[in-house]
């Protein structure tokens, strides 16, 4: 399977290229990076040698399969709306696409032979959390969610959180509203998405960390899931990538593949 990258500059493009080298049945093939355009992949990540960075994704065309996308917000609902005209699967592992993104990428992969799989944590032990929590949501309703991401991170809450919320909120049999705060401090209970509280932490240092907080009568239970680095994400680009066209249209998160 060919295999390109999108954003192959980036934090996470330089652990995709790696790790898509490195996997048995996936062959990288090339590269996008418009302020490298026209380098040698090899000097800028240190895989792909002899690999000629590409400029735009129209070049891609009739070169690749597949290809994962992890530039910057809002990039990611685009550049997979040009994948889908192309008829190239796209591994989408850019923050940030709406839920409108999401249903307009839907009604264009009606008209391609490709799909999306859009990604919000690559992590599997992330994946893992969501479900877990799922489940306790239907037990313990009161929830709240922390997300802790370095200095450089473009969006906040972070993608994994808004769907971590999402989930729970699908999941959970008793609305409980959320405790507000006071007129005097607005922003200090951080903000609600799906009727969830979701608080974002911004410091040089981390990496990528969430928690889950149910609290209920005397006890409260926490989950966490703590990415230490970026090459956590490694196996899920290769799960991502290697299953995406075995999915249908628009797929949000990794668990029907670990299912």
């Amino acid at each position: 399977m060919r295999v390109g990258v999108i954003g192959a500059g980036g934090r996470l493009g330089t652990v995709a290229c790696g790790a898509l080298d490195e996997a048995e049945g996936l062959e990288l093939v090339a590269a996008v990076q418009p302020s490298a355009a026209g380098s040698d992949l090899g000097e800028l990540v240190g895989v792909g040698t002899g690999i000629e960075i590409l400029a735009s994704i129209g070049e891609l065309d009739g070169v690749v399969d597949v290809a994962v996308e992890v530039t910057r917000p809002p990039n990611g609902a685009r550049h997979a709306g040009e994948l889908l005209d192309l008829g190239i699967h796209a591994v989408v592992g850019t923050s940030g696409v709406t839920d409108d993104e999401l249903e307009s990428l839907q009604q264009r992969a009606g008209t391609s032979s490709s799909n999306v799989l859009v990604v919000p944590n690559f992590a599997l032990g992330a994946v893992l959390l969501q479900q877990f929590a799922e489940v306790a949501a239907q037990h313990l309703p009161h929830v709240e969610v922390v997300e802790l991401h370095h200095d450089g991170k473009a969006d906040a809450p972070s993608g994994t959180a808004m769907a971590t919320a999402a989930r729970i909120a699908a999941a959970r049999t008793d609305q409980s509203p959320p405790v507000g705060g006071d007129a005097e401090h607005p922003g200090a209970r951080g903000y609600t998405h799906h009727g969830i509280p979701v608080h974002s932490v911004r410091l040089p240092g981390l990496v990528a960390h969430q928690e889950v907080l149910f609290g209920g009568t005397g006890e409260v239970l926490t989950l966490r899931h703590d990415s230490m680095s970026r090459d956590s994400f490694a196996a899920g680009i290769v799960l991502a990538v290697r299953g995406v066209a075995d999915l249908s249209g628009v797929t949000v998160g990794l668990d029907t593949l670990l299912r």
